[in-house]
């Protein structure tokens, strides 16, 4: 026995399997269980690859208004000077202003890795610059010959 429901369905009924069966068939539509646990079950008869179709549609459209978030990247040496940080502050003001996320990171080559409070410093002054564009996410933190700082931006508001 089964509960048999579904938009050609005038009324809700339990009937035997096979009955459910017959009826999909000279429809020409299939029956699809819809909630095996209930009792009875529940069976719909549709069209299954209509129905394939329309959830697969429904899946695309929900990914379609996902947010996507990209992470631009800004890289300073340890001795950036006064123009070149003032240009990537702009940089990343637009960037921000775009809702995008944006790394910035001081790369140490060689020995300049001595230069860390130097790096450090660079990357506080940067925050600071963008205060009002974003917030520190992540504050300078040093991973190999890298420190990274991760910057978001702030909400907009309506």
């Amino acid at each position: 026995m089964v509960r048999l429901v579904g938009d050609n369905i005038d009324n809700p009924r339990v009937v035997p399997i096979e009955e459910a069966l017959k009826l999909a068939d000279e429809m020409e539509l299939d029956l699809v269980e819809i909630s095996p646990n209930a009792d009875p079950p529940v069976c719909k008869i549709i069209d299954y690859q209509k129905f394939l179709y329309q959830l697969k549609q429904k899946q695309k459209e929900a990914k379609a208004k996902t947010a996507k978030v990209v992470v631009k990247e800004i890289r300073f040496g340890p001795n950036t000077d006064d123009h070149d940080f003032n240009f990537k502050v702009k940089h990343a003001q637009k960037f921000l202003e775009e809702g995008n996320k944006v790394k910035a990171y001081v790369f140490f080559k060689g020995r300049s890795i001595v230069y860390k409070e130097q790096g450090e410093l660079i990357l506080l002054r940067f925050a600071t610059a963008l205060e009002e564009y974003g917030k520190v996410e992540q504050m300078p933190k040093l991973e190999g010959k890298r420190m990274n700082m991760l910057i978001v931006p702030k909400p907009k508001k309506k």
